[in-house]
């Protein structure tokens, strides 16, 4: 039976890795700072198909997937994943709950968006958010319009490229600046005028996610410097955890794997003596353009 991977999963607040095998479900295997992680792709990679309500429907073709992209789906997979959601605006007529956000990755890296209200801070810690803070809670639509308000007025996007939140991972101020930032956009979020009737304003409450992250025990080690860029057969990683952040796996000698790259392989215990024989690229300081 095979197990493919899912990447990354922030499951009460910790990362693990999430597999999926058909007809068997899924499961996660939790990950811990310091410890050794060894693993080898196999095979192809396979699209995952698609998941809706915690529950995953394999992809009818068994189609195979580029190791570059960022996605572990194929064309049709990603169609039909699209047809019904929230983040592509096909699900307006959710009836849950949702909240308004500030993520902050770095200095000068703030973005404003929208997550459901049970999954609680769930979509900060995937996004790799350092410091955030809730602006409001409502209906979709009002979180949604809300949203854009900000954004204009505030002058912040809803999106941020991964390679950018990981250039400037290694070199954040200390956590009273982090929280000022974040609590001084908040301020001015809640003045603005605008605001549907039906979205309430929350009250400022900034947390940071540095400790989960394990960005407060990086002193003394190596700064991220490289970043795997795809995952190849029998193309292998060795090394020591040492922090997580979104997608993001750091480890101890600077390498950053994205586990986007991971989902849809097959993953399995490295041949002896193996590592470092997958494609890679340098972290410029300061950010990274490129793929994502």
């Amino acid at each position: 039976m095979t197990w493919w991977c899912t990447g990354i999963r922030w499951s009460n607040g910790r990362p693990a890795i999430g597999w999926y095998g058909e007809g068997r479900g899924e499961r996660v295997s939790g990950l811990v700072y310091g410890q050794r992680l060894a693993f080898a792709a196999r095979g192809d990679r396979h699209c995952l198909g698609v998941r809706r309500a915690a529950k995953r429907t394999a992809c009818p073709t068994a189609a195979t997937v580029p190791g570059r992209s960022g996605s572990a789906q194929c064309p049709e997979c990603a169609r039909l994943d699209r047809s019904f959601s929230v983040a592509a605006d096909t699900n307006a007529a959710d009836p849950r709950t949702y909240r308004v956000y500030l993520a902050w990755f770095g200095p000068g890296l703030v973005k404003v968006g929208i997550t459901a209200e049970e999954r609680g801070s769930a979509r900060l810690l995937e996004q790799g958010a350092v410091t955030w803070a809730w602006l409001g809670r409502g209906p979709l639509m009002a979180a949604r319009r809300t949203e854009e308000l900000l954004r204009a007025a505030l002058g912040v996007p809803d999106r941020i490229a991964y390679a950018r939140k990981r250039g400037v991972r290694a070199h954040l101020p200390p956590a009273p600046e982090r929280a000022l930032e974040v609590a001084e956009l908040h301020r001015r979020a809640v003045a603005l005028a605008g605001w549907p009737d039906s979205l309430e304003r929350v009250e400022c409450e900034v947390a940071d996610h540095a400790g989960v992250f394990g960005l407060d025990e990086w002193t003394g080690l190596p700064a991220p410097d490289r970043v795997v860029t795809a995952m190849v057969p029998g193309g292998a990683v060795v090394g020591r955890l040492v922090g997580a952040a979104g997608p993001d796996l750091h480890l101890a000698d600077g390498l950053v794997v994205d586990t986007r790259l991971l989902a849809g392989w097959e993953l399995v215990a490295p041949e002896a003596g193996a590592g470092g024989v997958v494609p890679v690229a340098e972290i410029p300081a300061g950010g990274q353009g490129g793929l994502f």
